[in-house]
């Protein structure tokens, strides 16, 4: 469904490698030599300078050596994170990620996709929000919010007597992305 979704606003697919080179994963990303997630409690490294992806980023850097501009492209995909199993995280996951260059692409740009995104797959009307986060290979950075569906957005479960909500903890929003411009680090 997401795929068809993207594919409706013009992305087309590019599937890039699950192992993947440390220098893809995180150095041409922008992440420092002492960034935490190259530890070896956060990353399955499979050899000295191999690692399991541990997100579907590296792709942006392999498309655009590959391609030219324009594109307009996701990366679907597994990805691995040595991270302890509960019942909110995994150890392995599928993600999907998306580039878009092109002259005067603007944040206005990503955040009418991003809100096209989300209203499709969760509900018209959905209120959303964007707020700032740090990611090395975008600046600025953006973490897409949506409106708890659970309380729709009150904080708390009327019909469990009003109990703090157990999806958004009372905070009536629930995180669901993090997006943001490629950062020109990343371009050079």
């Amino acid at each position: 469904d997401l795929l068809d979704l993207f594919h409706g606003l013009g992305f087309s697919v590019y599937t890039s490698p699950e192992v993947e080179l440390d220098e893809y994963n995180f150095g041409k990303l922008n992440f420092g030599p002492d960034h935490p997630a190259r530890d070896a409690h956060d990353t399955y490294f499979a050899g000295p300078d191999v690692v399991l992806r541990t997100h579907t980023s590296p792709g942006w850097v392999r498309a655009m050596e590959e391609l030219k501009p324009p594109m307009r492209l996701v990366f679907p995909g597994r990805v691995y994170r040595a991270e302890a199993v509960d019942a909110s995280h995994m150890d392995q996951f599928h993600q999907i990620d998306g580039l878009f260059v092109d002259k005067n692409v603007s944040m206005a740009d990503l955040k009418a996709t991003l809100n096209t995104f989300a209203r499709a797959i969760y509900r018209r009307d959905l209120p959303t929000r964007i707020i700032p986060i740090y990611f090395p290979f975008v600046e600025p950075g953006v973490q897409m919010d949506v409106q708890c569906v659970r309380c729709e957005g009150s904080g708390r479960v009327a019909d469990d007597g009003g109990k703090r909500c157990p999806v958004c903890r009372g905070t009536k929003w629930v995180e669901v992305l993090g997006a943001g411009m490629v950062h020109p680090n990343v371009f050079r």
